[in-house]
């Protein structure tokens, strides 16, 4: 940080304020102090029949890899709200029967992923913005090798093991 983004002044410290234990950016003008925290990511693993909706990215970073429709939460809406509006952005999908399904952190990238179990309503789909491509796939028909981030593949095979006992646990993992 240059400049704090309450009073304006160039005038920022880095160091730990008194009663806490970590270092934060401080306002040594207004006294303001800035905290960081990890950004959550949150999606939908969409379910029709034996196939998984999967979207392939037009944006950066990953462009042309194979995700879930998932993306940051915006402030004033609940995780479930957020994975339900990215999947409608992402993949112009309506989803059912949310449930939280995996939760992973990733401290080495300051974000949190939750990405919920859902039940596509309808086979309307199609391509939002984010997205070149929208397809069901089975686990066979998966592009493997072109899948964009690692907690997505974690995600999958938890869900294709998980099919296995037709029991379907939160999972909470670090990568």
């Amino acid at each position: 940080m240059k400049y704090c983004s309450n009073c304006g002044s160039a005038n920022l410290a880095f160091k730990i304020p008194e009663g806490d234990n970590l270092p934060r950016y401080i306002c040594e003008n207004c006294q303001t102090i800035f905290y960081q925290n990890p950004k959550i990511v949150t999606g939908t693993l969409p379910i029709w029949q034996d196939k998984i909706l999967l979207c392939k990215r037009a944006i950066e970073p990953r462009y042309g890899l194979w995700t879930l429709p998932a993306g940051f939460m915006e402030n004033n809406e609940s995780v479930e709200q957020a994975a339900i509006r990215e999947t409608s952005e992402e993949a112009k999908a309506n989803v059912e029967q949310v449930k939280l399904y995996v939760m992973i952190s990733l401290p080495n990238r300051n974000q949190v992923y939750m990405i919920f179990l859902a039940q596509l309503s309808d086979l309307n789909y199609a391509p939002g913005i984010e997205s070149l491509d929208v397809k069901l796939f089975t686990k066979d028909e998966i592009p493997w090798d072109n899948i964009a981030f690692p907690v997505i593949e974690k995600t999958l095979n938890y869900y294709f093991d998980d099919v296995t006992t037709d029991q379907f646990p939160l999972h909470v993992t670090l990568l």
